[in-house]
């Protein structure tokens, strides 16, 4: 009995060391190159810290969708150049709108928002569980009836590039520039509650 006890102590110990070791706040390296744009499939060298938006404060992905903002107005500036003030007005906006709610005078609203995604989350994964939903609705209501759109319509929109493709890169830019027109608008209405 007496060594059953000591294995499990040591089991937990064993167990507990590497949680007290994340638990002690390290610094992300954000120096280090080892994961590069080229390849994004290796894993990141800094420690997660179990945030849902990690990868956005991440020197890579912040490198990904700064080179895909400079390809959005470089296709612009070939495909619809009679809009290119446009969508530098609309993506200086949306990066100065992300900045603000990002700011910590904002940290009350985005918890907020939190909050009320996580309770809207909890009621539908509730309706699942009970059968009043299928898993295909409940996924539909928990991205507010839109799919990641926005993603596939920019790799529609580099196939098209590729293609050579002028009248359908041209409508996939002028689609996405009234998708961040909306999600500038969205951002404003959250930062105005």
């Amino acid at each position: 009995m007496m060594k059953l006890k000591s294995i499990v102590l040591s089991a937990g110990l064993l167990f507990s060391v590497p949680g007290l070791a994340g638990a002690q706040g390290t610094v992300p390296d954000t120096n280090s190159d080892q994961r590069t744009i080229t390849d994004p499939n290796k894993p990141c060298n800094c420690q997660d810290d179990g945030s849902r938006h990690h990868h956005m404060h991440h020197k890579d992905f912040q490198a990904i969708m700064a080179q895909r903002e400079q390809n959005l107005l470089t296709w612009v500036g070939q495909y619809t150049p009679e809009k290119k003030a446009e969508w530098t007005t609309v993506l200086a906006e949306k990066k100065q709108l992300f900045n603000q709610w990002m700011s910590p005078a904002n940290a009350k609203k985005r918890e907020q928002w939190k909050s009320e995604k996580m309770a809207k989350f909890n009621a539908l994964k509730k309706q699942l569980d009970e059968g009043k939903i299928t898993k295909e609705e409940f996924v539909k209501k928990i991205h507010d009836g839109k799919e990641k759109g926005h993603w596939k319509t920019y790799h529609e929109l580099k196939l098209a590039v590729e293609k050579k493709d002028n009248t359908q890169a041209a409508a996939l830019l002028n689609q996405m520039l009234v998708h961040y027109k909306q999600q500038n608008a969205k951002m404003k209405g959250l930062l105005a509650k």
